[in-house]
């Protein structure tokens, strides 16, 4: 059997692009998941108001501040 290399030499110019393009997808795919832990950068954002609302009514204060109520 052919190796890939040989196989892919044998494509036309664009399909040879898509096999790139493929490959590099599959790259990024790969090192997008050795990025490790989540960032949690925003924890704390809100704290100043911890005095003035319970955690469930922030949840909701900022769920109406998301659609616009007041």
């Amino acid at each position: 059997m052919d190796t890939i290399e040989d196989r892919i030499k044998v494509l036309q110019p664009e399909l040879r692009r898509e096999v790139e393009d493929f490959v590099d997808f599959l790259l990024e795919k790969r090192s997008a998941k050795r990025h490790g832990k989540l960032s949690f950068g925003w924890a704390g954002a809100l704290k100043d108001l911890r005095d003035q609302y319970t955690s469930v009514e922030l949840q909701h204060r900022i769920s109406e501040w998301r659609i616009g109520e007041r």
